[in-house]
């Protein structure tokens, strides 16, 4: 088994031992701040690769209910749904992100995008704009240190990520976070990419 794989009995094992160095327990702070700026709550959002879910369950207890979770591995599914025990199963999507057919309009981001095989990184942003409808945004948290052949997490530069998105989306913001957890001060990039309708899917 390759660690860096899409693979669901890896990640599994990864939750039900409690060995993911990212999960801190509530939302990243950037996040939250993004969340709490949001007026329409009937926003369909998808967070994938979204373990625990805590920014799935910050918005539920903020009256955002149509929320969809997405991840390889069932266990954090069942760890958010004991949490929130009326979040509907049906928006607990337990599959690989790449065979997702459903529109958003907003996709975050945080810790996915690390966590995925670096080779898989132009399929994501192509998966990205595919999923997200005119004018959608994918906001989040990428990280911002030197790609490394060790990980999750794998890293990236600014540059990276600017020529990964550049042609599929308008990138409005991608700058150092200020407000990170103090763990990834100064290790975070934040983000808002918005999807251009003139890009052929």
């Amino acid at each position: 088994m390759k660690k860096n794989e899409l693979n669901e009995h890896y990640w599994d094992f990864r939750y039900q031992t409690n060995s993911i160095g990212w999960n801190i327990g509530y939302p990243t702070t950037p996040i939250k701040t993004y969340i709490d700026q949001l007026n329409d709550k009937s926003v369909k959002i998808l967070i994938p690769g979204a373990g625990n879910g805590y920014e799935a369950e910050y918005l539920w207890n903020n009256g955002f209910k149509n929320i969809f979770v997405l991840d390889i591995a069932k266990t954090p599914l069942l760890n958010l749904k004991s949490r929130v025990p009326d979040f509907p199963d049906a928006q607990l999507l337990h599959m690989n992100f790449f065979d997702l057919n459903i529109t958003f309009d907003l996709v975050l981001e945080q810790t996915f995008f690390c966590a995925l095989n670096p080779i898989l990184r132009p399929k994501y942003a192509q998966k990205m704009h595919k999923i997200l409808g005119f004018k959608g945004k994918l906001v989040g948290l990428l990280f911002d240190f030197e790609l490394t052949q060790q990980g999750p997490p794998f890293g990236g530069t600014r540059n990276e990520y600017q020529n990964l998105f550049d042609l599929l989306f308008n990138v409005k913001v991608l700058e150092r976070s200020f407000n990170s957890i103090k763990p990834r001060d100064g290790k975070e990039l934040f983000f808002i990419f918005e999807k251009l309708k003139e890009v052929q899917d």
